[in-house]
């Protein structure tokens, strides 16, 4: 039977070399979104009429209001294993399966140290320094000997933490759940929140958002750092108090920030953080890779097929 499917949100117009879409049911049809849409209704309107949907994870959102205008969708795809932006009871209610995808787990932990590097060695300030014909504007850090503390000391954690021994630092931990043994098993100290955030020099967050986890960065957290202390967020922008972030790098109260998510995204062009200083921002490229966009897409048609074929595969569930 032919399908109807819409490829969301790809930004780099990449999704169609990625995967051989050839193998849809004959007769079907692939229509690729390259842009975000501007609200609910503009996305409910467009995607009204398709079948199978495959969306890259939480950027279009998928809740209850939207998926009950959408009276021909018979399957949902999200890039990735979980999509908390999606309504997965709206759809069980509906009927609509959600499959996801594998993924490379690498690649946010390499724009981590990116992040942690640019700022460090002033990259992007000396880089663009050099263009404007000056030359060293300033003293970079070094890293080794320095403290980095990690919130969350999950896979992607310990990945960072493991670059970290490499650069020669002293590398500590902090999470709800976090216990010495599996620290210890990391080589990586474990430390109560308030002294992880008071003793670091590169605090970097890797916790997953969740209504427990929301704001675990919290104004107390901020405060304790110290003024020349950098904060790098690659996970979720919920995971920080914003404000609280944005008034001490504007009073320059901590060294500076690495930021690759946010609470609205793209990132509106009347944003604050494009004005902030000591900040490095990138548009939330932790998972953006060739190799992992390759992993993304071939999984989502292998989906679909699976689907098409009366047995879906790497289904997601409602908690």
């Amino acid at each position: 039977m032919p399908l109807s499917v819409a490829i969301l949100d790809d930004y780099q117009s990449v999704a169609r070399d990625l995967a051989d879409w050839s193998r849809l049911p004959d007769g079907s049809s692939l229509t690729v979104f390259e842009q975000p849409f501007a609200d609910l209704d503009a996305a409910a309107v467009a995607l009204a009429p398709f079948d199978v949907l495959v969306i890259m994870r939480e950027r279009t959102p998928f809740p209850a209001a939207l998926i009950e205008r959408l009276p021909a969708l018979k399957l949902l795809v999200t890039t990735g294993a979980r999509n908390n932006a999606i309504d997965l009871k709206a759809c069980a209610a509906r009927g609509i399966p959600v499959s996801g995808t594998a993924m490379v787990g690498t690649p946010t932990a390499e724009l981590t140290w990116g992040l942690i590097l640019a700022l460090a060695k002033r990259i992007t300030v000396e880089e663009q320094a050099l263009r404007a014909g000056r030359w060293q504007t300033g003293i970079t850090d070094g890293l080794a000997g320095r403290r980095l503390g990690l919130v969350g000391l999950g896979k992607l954690g310990t990945q960072v933490a493991k670059v970290g021994q490499a650069f020669g630092m002293e590398v500590a931990a902090w999470s709800p759940n976090l216990t010495d043994e599996r620290a210890a098993a990391a080589g990586v100290t474990r430390l109560d929140k308030a002294e992880l955030f008071a003793s670091a020099d590169v605090v970097s967050v890797h916790l997953v958002l969740s209504d427990r986890s929301r704001g675990v960065v919290d104004a107390d957290s901020i405060a304790r750092m110290k003024p020349t202390a950098l904060l790098i967020n690659t996970s979720r922008a919920g995971l920080v108090d914003e404000a609280a972030l944005m008034a001490a790098l504007r009073d320059r109260r901590i060294g500076g920030a690495g930021i690759d998510v946010f609470p609205v995204e793209p990132l509106p062009a009347d944003s604050p953080w494009r004005d902030l200083p000591n900040t490095v921002l990138t548009p939330h490229l932790g998972y953006v890779t060739r190799q992992n966009y390759a992993v993304f897409y071939r999984d989502a048609l292998d989906d679909i097929l699976a689907w098409q074929q009366g047995a879906p595969i790497r289904l997601l569930s409602a908690a």
